[in-house]
């Protein structure tokens, strides 16, 4: 059997995904609009996270590669952390990673 590997249709960058899926206009910009906002706060918890742990890393003056022991995690990783790739991580990875170090992530909901 033969998978049908066929591309029907592209949604263009910026587009309206809900709309494209048939939501009427009002449906499609609330739900665009809150998928946007989720988006962005994990995107800056993400910073948040990754930037205290490369101030950790910076404080104690450790060369990736003995970071990456402490934090059990590969020394390309400490890469990523160091540079703020944020988008390579999951907010549990990062979570645990500061678990790791002695710096346990707090929740607060404002």
């Amino acid at each position: 059997m033969k998978t049908d590997t066929a591309i029907r249709h592209v949604t263009k960058p910026g587009a309206n995904l809900f709309l494209e899926l048939g939501f009427p206009p009002a449906e499609a910009k609330r739900l665009q609009a809150a998928s946007q906002k989720e988006i962005n706060d994990t995107r800056l918890l993400k910073q948040q996270l990754t930037e205290a742990l490369s101030a950790w890393i910076a404080e104690h003056h450790l060369k990736q590669a003995e970071a990456a022991e402490i934090l059990m995690v590969s020394r390309p990783r400490v890469s990523d952390v160091v540079n703020r790739k944020t988008a390579k991580f999951t907010i549990d990875t990062l979570v645990e990673m500061l678990s790791r170090i002695g710096k346990p992530v707090k929740l607060v909901v404002g």
